[in-house]
């Protein structure tokens, strides 16, 4: 049996991850603004990456990232404030089985994006699971 290359097993640990973050994030947001809620996560998570960062010895001088890969992190991370805002308000009023399945049409918008700006090659495996994906999401939203 060939083991799971690297990528997979941290995509599945992204998953799983992302999982409890529904269900933490559902438990803490109760009788709390969702909007500090997000926030308090934030901090957490800055501290936490810090960290990681630090034990691996990743800290690099500012100069060494390039300009525009710097310019895509800030609009990816302005991307993610706004994803994480939207999603603990759907949580705080919303169920889980319900929310975290209309966020993972994530999945969906981030492999059409990708065809369109990126020019990565689409395939009949990749465009099935999106449709998939969203007629999932569908069902689940709606009935």
């Amino acid at each position: 049996m060939t083991a799971l290359p690297d990528w997979m097993l941290y995509a599945l640990g992204s998953a799983f991850f992302a999982g409890l973050t529904a269900l933490f994030a559902k438990l803490g947001v109760s009788g709390l603004n969702s909007d500090l809620a997000s926030f308090i996560r934030t901090v957490v998570i800055l501290l936490v990456t810090a960290g990681i960062v630090s034990w691996r010895g990743g800290w690099q001088k500012p100069d060494s990232v390039a300009p525009i890969g710097l310019v895509y992190l800030v609009l990816s991370g302005l991307a993610t404030g706004l994803s994480w805002l939207c999603y603990f308000r759907a949580l705080q009023t919303g169920p889980i089985s319900r929310v975290a399945p209309i966020d993972k049409l994530s999945v969906a918008f981030a492999i059409a994006l990708a065809l369109l700006f990126i020019g990565e090659k689409p395939s009949w495996p990749v465009a099935i699971g999106a449709m998939l994906i969203v007629a999932g999401s569908i069902v689940i939203a709606v009935f």
